[in-house]
């Protein structure tokens, strides 16, 4: 366990205001929710007193903030091997292979990827969710972004709450798409069966684009940009199109072989036990700089031998 305190004089500019809203102008390093949430808890101190988010300031009043932070048992740091593509003071940028958890949980206590990230910079144990800013799927692959201090964790959520931040994806997915398009679906729990997702009327707002880069008779090549970020989305709006990514155990239902289709193919299909999605490329800028950033990883060993078998078996 370790405090953190800061001690602030209140600007006479902002006199008049209430106090979050003076708090969030104070300190731009956390979110105005985060400052609301320890205002009320007491961590929070004006003048030695506990205030109230609605009470005024005067302006020159002193505001001490002591927050304290704690690593969770579930989140213990273990060496692991992680391919870094970015990293500098503020900024990690990892590319998760698929196979690997992102957060612990219900029979992940261990071995996931923040047990690693929290070995390999042990100062996110003072961050939310050891800095991680979104998540992947256990068995999508590809960029993830972390925060390392609480400023940059702060500015990436506003980035990717602002949507400015572009996620790019490559799936592939079961049937023959003609073109490119749009799907907007909102998502929300399955009515029935809790751990998975699905397109229902009062779901949550989802927007998906993509574009077909190969077609392969009866399987589709595809770039997907996200301009939501729900739960399972891509794998759920494919889903609900009947385009289904190929291999995935939730939403791909039985495993469909084209008619026609060789020994290879078949065998290649019935191998690949995931779903067909990797997160290839990131666009944001800097969360402290705001210089431009790209990023861009090419798919996995399995992914590429899984296109390698199409593209021979397509004239």
């Amino acid at each position: 366990m370790t405090i953190r305190a800061e001690i602030k004089t209140v600007p006479d500019e902002l006199a008049g205001q209430r106090l979050d809203q003076a708090l969030a102008q104070m300190f731009p390093a956390y979110s105005r929710s985060r400052l609301k949430s320890w205002l009320l808890a007491g961590a929070i101190e004006v003048d030695g007193a506990l205030k109230r988010p609605r009470d005024r300031v005067d302006g020159g009043e002193q505001v001490e903030l002591r927050v304290e932070h704690a690593v969770s048992e579930r989140s213990m740091p273990e060496p692991m091997s992680l391919e870094v593509v970015f990293e500098d003071e503020s900024l990690l940028v990892v590319n998760k292979p698929a196979g690997l958890v992102v957060h612990p949980g219900a029979g992940n206590a261990s071995g996931t990827l923040m047990n690693g990230l929290l070995h390999l910079v042990p100062t996110l144990a003072e961050l939310p969710r050891a800095g991680i800013i979104h998540r992947l799927d256990k068995d999508t692959s590809g960029l993830l972004l972390v925060g390392k201090t609480l400023p940059a964790h702060t500015a990436l959520v506003r980035l990717l709450a602002g949507r400015e931040v572009s996620r790019r994806y490559l799936a592939v997915c079961n049937g023959a798409l003609t073109g490119g398009g749009k799907i907007d679906a909102p998502i929300g729990r399955h009515p029935v069966d809790r751990t998975r997702m699905c397109v229902r009327d009062n779901g949550k707002p989802a927007v998906t684009h993509y574009t077909v880069r190969e077609r392969f008779g009866a399987h589709t090549y595809i770039n997907v940009l996200l301009e939501t970020g729900r739960t399972h989305q891509i794998r759920v709006h494919f889903a609900h199109r009947r385009h289904a990514l190929v291999g995935d155990p939730v939403y791909g239902g039985r495993l469909a072989l084209p008619a026609g289709a060789s020994d290879r193919l078949i065998a290649a299909l019935r191998r690949f036990r995931r779903q067909a999605l990797h997160a290839a490329g990131l666009e944001l800028a800097h969360p402290i700089s705001a210089e431009p950033l790209a990023f861009e990883v090419p798919p996995p060993d399995d992914f590429q031998d899984l296109l390698s078998v199409f593209r021979e078996e397509i004239p």
